[in-house]
């Protein structure tokens, strides 16, 4: 007869469902609010309707030391194909570096453009609202499993699919800087695909993208002041 206690063979098994429920629970609210007041949490922001009945959301913010005026210049040029996107550029611009300074060719936009995400042309964000020195939303509409994006979505969803908004909202802070709120929505189907794969992938994929975004914004505005 083993000289073990019953439930010390379940002790591994409780560990091990301990870590998920800790990361749901405690760390997951942290990433997805992630330097955001209460105030800038919960409030709507254009470009929310979009993605009306979300299955994940996250808005994420942090104060740049200039203007919303000097901040813009710096996301409307954003693009894969354009000033790439300021965060670990092998990851997501092709291992080119992001631009380092305001290029003028690259100040238009308009809504309905698209911004390559993939080299090959079939991965891209469409630009969904523009309010020059306030606003930008990008839209992501894609295909699964091939991840490819799509015009737009006309008659019945399909089975597989993944929809969402990437947006950043300029508001002046105290002391001539600004306070850059991001904002995420997404939903797509399989929905129990769809969200085990958002909970430990994509969140904290988009967390650790967005912080260094962030921190690269800070730099390339506080240089230009």
């Amino acid at each position: 007869m083993s000289g073990h206690r019953p439930g010390a063979r379940l002790l591994p098994l409780a560990a091990a469902s301990a870590v998920p429920a800790l990361y749901v629970l405690g760390v997951r609210p942290r990433l997805l609010t992630w330097g955001a007041t209460p105030q800038e949490a919960t409030r709507s922001y254009p470009g929310d309707d979009l993605v009306p009945d979300a299955g994940s959301s996250s808005t994420m913010a942090t104060t740049l030391p200039a203007p919303p005026e000097r901040v813009w210049p710096w996301l409307v040029q954003m693009g894969g194909d354009r000033g790439g996107w300021y965060s670990w550029d092998r990851l997501d611009h092709f291992g080119e570096p992001s631009a380092e300074r305001i290029v003028p060719e690259w100040q238009t936009l308009e809504e309905g453009q698209r911004l390559e995400v993939a080299p090959d042309g079939q991965t891209w964000f469409t630009v969904a609202v523009v309010e020059p020195n306030r606003t930008l939303v990008l839209r992501s509409d894609l295909k699964l499993p091939s991840g490819h994006s799509v015009e737009s979505w006309s008659g019945p969803l399909p089975r597989a699919y993944l929809d969402g908004i990437w947006g950043f909202h300029l508001r002046p802070s105290p002391g001539g800087g600004t306070r850059l709120v991001v904002r995420t929505r997404g939903r797509g189907r399989p929905r129990p695909l769809v969200r085990t794969f958002d909970l430990f992938v994509g969140e904290p994929a988009h967390f650790i993208m967005q912080t260094r975004q962030f921190q690269n914004l800070r730099r390339r505005v506080g240089a230009a002041v």
